[in-house]
């Protein structure tokens, strides 16, 4: 329901923002990106206060409220043409379309960003709430919790299948405002349907905050490596600081490598035990052993969390770029005229066949052959995703070449007529992005939430929606970086201008092809590095 009523809007979002708020196609696309990139970030703040203040299941119900706020309030502008700047006809060449501004601008970003901050909340909380349900201290409740993850990814396609469909047809056809005022009553019946499973739910105690702890680890291993000190005193008495006990509620069957003692620091990472010296620079510092090695396991887990960045970033082009392509093709199935925003139908549908065959025929048959638990590890997982992104943008550009001899051949360069190209052929990117996200985005949310502390899990598992958010940021940065660059020499910039035709968007593809490769191989190094913290065999 959540995944509904945020993509519905998110989805279509570019041409809201160009046919009615009168924005140019790059200021739109970058708009977009910047907006879906807020909301995925703040999963960090609603995981950080998961872990620190609130139980997940609180945060969702405070978050759920917070985005249909934000929905009542673009409802509301939607409906009221007094609320939105006026209309123009934007193929005429010899009339200026007023950009929405001053209020009206102030209303429209107030709303999105109120969605944005509950989208955000609900993202950092959901999912590290479902998989609290399951007992990790059993081979079977691990198993339950990688099927969790599975179908997780499936119940956001699903969302996203009436999203893309439905909502964006009403939309399209009936108006704005009933396409929000649907995504509102959607966000507003997931409340009593989390809730009716209130009595049921093992909620996690919130053990303080995780920040505080890795500031600590890092500020006093660089302050204790700043001070001269002699080698008897190197490394502290590890029996004068055990473990500390980490709080987890009525959470049943912890496992046993989050709370026993560690009585020695590994010698990975190693300049950070200088954090557990007897005599600390500062007694306020003072770290034990346990939260040392927790902090190491934080920061093995970032490089790979920033490897996936990359995909993230090609991945907003199918909400920006890819949309307006479509919308410049012959989208009619028969008789039915297909809203360009209904693309993503292609790699929803296509995740949703995907996900349970993964979870009940491919990962079965991979454990039997590699007698191992998992099957297919998370990285193996992360790094095929990566691989089929590289390949994506190879289609994606191979396709426009494709549109524009059309659009050269056609004579239509000027025009707003749909050009003689079935939108068909922007489905073959739609598909290998979408198969990608599947692959990496259901393994980097069990990566980070099996290989993290307890008492860091909520907050480790937005790293995954970080992920996104910065791969939209960088979508904009990269987007603004090749306009520069290329509009320096007497050539149009590739990516300016209020006509998609003029635009060289089969060279941005390829630059993006090439830098998801540069990605792949950097990712490569840092898999191949890491080490599970521990490895189980199948029972």
């Amino acid at each position: 329901m959540e995944n509904l009523a945020y993509l519905a809007n998110a989805s279509n979002l570019v041409l809201y923002l160009s046919e009615y708020m009168h924005f140019s196609p790059s200021k739109s696309a970058n708009s977009v990106t910047n907006f879906m990139g807020t909301a995925f970030l703040l999963a960090l703040l609603g995981g950080f206060l998961s872990d620190a203040l609130c139980t997940t299941y609180h945060i969702y119900l405070i978050s759920a409220l917070i985005e249909f706020l934000g929905l009542v309030v673009l409802t509301i502008q939607a409906r009221s043409s007094s609320l939105k700047p006026p209309k123009c006809d934007l193929g005429a060449t010899n009339v200026q379309c007023k950009q929405v501004h001053g209020g009206q601008a102030a209303m429209l970003f107030v709303g999105l960003y109120l969605v944005a901050l509950g989208v955000g909340g609900i993202k950092g909380s959901l999912p590290p709430h479902g998989a609290e349900q399951f007992d990790e201290a059993t081979p079977q409740g691990r198993k339950q919790r990688s099927t969790f993850f599975n179908y997780f990814v499936f119940c956001l396609s699903f969302g996203g299948l009436i999203a893309v469909t439905f909502v964006v047809w009403i939309e399209d056809n009936m108006g704005w405002q009933w396409g929000f005022g649907i995504a509102t009553l959607a966000i507003l019946l997931s409340i009593p349907t989390f809730l009716a499973g209130s009595p049921f739910y093992r909620n996690k105690i919130p053990g303080g905050s995780p920040l505080t702890t890795i500031s600590k680890v890092l500020i006093a291993a660089l302050l204790n490596s700043c001070v001269s000190r002699n080698s008897s005193t190197a490394i502290a008495s590890m029996a004068s600081s055990p473990s500390p006990p980490i709080p987890t509620g009525n959470e049943s069957g912890q496992n046993s490598k989050d709370v026993e003692s560690i009585e020695t620091p590994s010698t990975s990472l190693s300049f950070l035990n200088r954090a557990v010296l007897d005599t600390p620079a500062c007694g306020a510092l003072k770290c034990s052993v346990q939260q040392v090695e927790e902090v190491k396991i934080v920061m093995k887990i970032f490089p790979i969390f920033a490897c996936t960045i990359m995909l993230n970033c090609c991945l907003a082009q199918l909400n920006t770029f890819s949309v307006q392509q479509a919308a410049t093709m012959n989208t009619k199935l028969g008789s039915l005229k297909v809203p360009p925003a209904s693309l993503p139908i292609f790699p929803v549908v296509f995740i949703m066949i995907l996900a349970p065959v993964y979870d009940h025929f491919i990962i079965p048959f991979a454990r039997r052959v590699t007698k191992t638990e998992m099957g297919i590890s998370h990285l193996q997982r992360i790094g095929i995703g990566l691989f089929l992104s590289i390949v994506a943008m190879a289609v994606a550009a191979l396709v426009e070449i494709k549109r524009r001899r059309v659009v050269t051949d056609s004579g239509l360069l000027d025009s707003t007529k749909p050009l003689p190209i079935t939108f068909f052929w922007i489905a073959f990117q739609y598909l290998f992005l979408g198969s990608a996200d599947l692959f990496v985005l259901a393994g980097l949310l069990e990566f980070c939430f099996s290989e993290a502390p307890v008492s860091m899990r909520s907050l480790a598992t937005s790293l995954t929606w970080a992920s996104l958010a910065i791969g939209y940021y960088l979508s904009s940065v990269i987007v603004s970086i090749v306009n520069s660059v290329t509009g320096i020499s007497k050539h149009k910039a590739w990516l300016s201008g209020s006509n998609l035709n003029h635009y060289r968007l089969e060279r941005f593809y390829w630059l993006m092809c090439i830098l998801s490769a540069l990605n792949f191989i950097h990712y490569l190094f840092w898999a191949a590095k890491y080490k599970y913290r521990s490895v189980r065999s199948s029972k």
